[in-house]
């Protein structure tokens, strides 16, 4: 009998190994094996030690450059970002960065940490060399707020259901185990290509994606987590983010609570993260929260209207 049990679990394990090694996207007239996640010039910065981040850029339209970072999650793209950029491209300059280890960005085998990711946000403020607008996704948010504490030319920052404002606690909300996690990471590095083939199926993808959407899942988005899953080197980052080695230990006290600069905070319910400190944070002097009704961590996609009246009145009153 025990036989038997092992025969679908070996089944999965196949067809998720079959799944890693499935052969690349051929590349494009650019070069580039990954098609353009949003509109504008995909561009890179460099990042010593690492290699370069990906950025797509559109300087069209009037006012302060508007800088979108996306989550970090298994298939994580400057995609998830598409709604605000498509409201916003040609109304002011708009960049989208895509994450080291994610989307166009290089995806060496290396290690990943907080300082890695925000790295990439303050070579691509430095690149602009003038004041910027920041929007940050999830733990996307994170390293937003590091690179807002290091750089002053980011002015406003609006975080999108962020990471790290529920109360400390072992797992991904707190990277503080004894090891920091590198036990964790130990075990699911030596099992990363047959974990990675499963999580970037397409039902996975999907199924997960289900959590953050309060009615259908965006297929658009679907389509392109698997496409980016498909690249080179694409389960590299993926083991750091779900061993909690790119979570800051307590990222209120360390990150948020630290925050000089106008914030908002949009937010209703994540399967993925708490806001149980949300109130000590809207507390600050010049944090907003907004409740984005009815949605469940991305609610550009499915509020997309409220999401930007909320943005256009918070910088309205931080021009």
């Amino acid at each position: 009998m025990r036989r038997f049990l092992k025969l679908p679990l070996l089944a999965v394990g196949v067809v998720a190994l079959l799944a890693a090694c499935a052969p690349a996207l051929t590349p494009g007239p650019d070069g580039q094996t990954l098609r353009s996640a949003v509109s504008g010039e995909r561009q890179y910065v460099d990042l010593p030690g690492f290699g370069r981040a990906a950025y797509y850029s559109d300087p069209r339209g009037q006012g302060r450059p508007l800088i979108l970072t996306p989550s970090v999650n298994a298939a994580a793209s400057a995609y998830e970002m598409k709604p605000l950029w498509d409201a916003y491209v040609g109304t002011r300059p708009v960049y989208a960065l895509e994450w080291p280890g994610f989307g166009s960005s290089d995806r060496p085998d290396t290690r990943y940490t907080p300082a890695v990711m925000t790295s990439a946000l303050t070579a691509l403020v430095a690149r602009l060399g003038t004041d910027v607008d920041v929007v940050g996704l999830s733990l996307g948010s994170e390293f937003v707020a590091r690179a807002a504490l290091e750089e002053p030319r980011i002015r406003t920052v609006a975080l999108i259901s962020p990471s790290g404002l529920g109360q400390p606690r072992p797992g991904t909300q707190q990277a503080s185990a004894d090891d920091g996690g590198q036990r964790l990471y130990r075990t699911l590095n030596a099992v990363s290509t047959p974990l990675y083939g499963l999580l970037r199926l397409r039902p996975v993808i999907e199924s997960f994606l289900e959590r953050s959407f309060r009615g259908p899942v965006d297929q658009g988005l679907v389509d392109y987590g698997y496409d980016t899953a498909r690249q080179p080197g694409a389960k590299y980052a993926p083991v750091y983010f779900i061993s909690g080695q790119l979570f800051t230990p307590d990222a209120y006290v360390e990150l948020y609570r630290r925050l000089t600069i106008p914030a908002l905070v949009l937010y209703d319910r994540d399967a993925f993260v708490s806001f149980d400190r949300l109130p000590l944070f809207a507390a600050q002097p010049g944090v907003q929260a907004v409740r984005i009704a009815e949605t469940d961590g991305l609610p550009q996609f499915e509020k997309l209207s409220d999401v930007r009246a909320a943005l256009d009145a918070f910088w309205a009153t931080h021009p």
